[in-house]
């Protein structure tokens, strides 16, 4: 018996990167899964997007596993589309047990530079996104009364400010914020709600040449001319994280072992909040906003 043996959970942004990953574990520790991503790209993201291969990636991993699964195209912009995905999941599995509102995207630019339709993106996805997803499946969770867990994802720039992302940095503190709230409303109805704060995670989301090129300063580097630059950014001697270290620790707050864990905003950063240190990156100009 796993640790959410019998739990279905639903997990947005779930094709590739983190949400692949979270999918895995969760089914590795008995769960269904219902994940959701919308599969094409996005006009102010200036990296490719997950697409229907990736999610049917996903599939195939949770499948692999002997756990069931329903995954579709939605788009955490769109409350229709999640009501969608939910009533399908209610409809096949009877419950939701477990949300994690994963989804995100980022570019970046100085505060002053940024165009509205980046910042419009940014705080539509990271931070709307996330309340539409929990709001969506709340009333049957709410109706079943057997409570559940809820995991917000933020971001190691949800506790502080990091540079060329003020409007990343005010979403990701708005998920903060938007966690705890829900973790006071709901207390009543024994649903917990926390949110995660991970380090640089090595996704898609960082290893494609845009954000390469933003950290590195130059075009034709890789991946690993990032990790030099940033590893002396952590306590602890890595560059980044990888998608099982956040995995693992969205399981723990899912499962029972903290049931009476609730509004807490958890660090997941290689010790990076002890020596805050901050790599030189080369300043972000009008060509870099998006």
């Amino acid at each position: 018996m796993g640790k959410l043996s019998g739990k279905v959970a639903l997990i947005s942004g779930g094709a590739r990167g983190q949400g692949r990953s979270h999918a895995k574990h969760f089914a590795l520790e008995g769960a269904d899964v219902v994940v959701f991503d919308v599969c094409s790209d996005t006009a102010t993201a200036p990296y490719p997007m997950a697409t229907d291969e990736d999610l049917a990636e996903t599939v195939r991993l949770v499948e692999s596993l002997d756990r069931r699964i329903i995954a579709r195209r939605a788009d955490v912009r769109d409350s229709a589309q999640i009501d969608a995905v939910v009533a399908e999941a209610l409809e096949e599995f009877g419950h939701i047990d477990i949300v994690v509102a994963n989804a995100g995207i980022e570019n970046f630019a100085p505060a002053w530079e940024l165009r509205e339709a980046a910042w419009d993106d940014v705080i539509d996805v990271n931070l709307s996104g996330v309340w539409r997803t929990v709001k969506a499946a709340l009333p049957a969770m709410l109706k079943r009364r057997r409570g559940g867990s809820i995991v917000l994802t933020s971001s190691f720039a949800g506790l502080h400010a990091l540079p060329n992302m003020a409007h990343y940095n005010a979403a990701k503190h708005g998920v903060t914020g938007l966690a705890k709230a829900f973790a006071v409303e709901l207390a009543p109805h024994g649903i917990r709600v926390n949110s995660v704060h991970p380090a640089t995670v090595r996704t898609p989301m960082i290893d494609n040449e845009y954000f390469i090129d933003f950290v590195v300063g130059s075009t034709g580097r890789t991946l690993a001319d990032v990790a030099l630059r940033m590893q002396h950014l952590y306590a602890l001697p890595v560059p980044w994280l990888e998608v099982e270290d956040v995995s693992k620790a969205l399981v723990f707050l899912a499962s029972d072992d903290t049931r009476h864990i609730t509004g807490i905003a958890l660090p997941i950063d290689a010790g990076g909040r002890a020596p805050f240190r901050l790599p030189h990156l080369p300043a972000a100009t009008s060509a870099t906003a998006i």
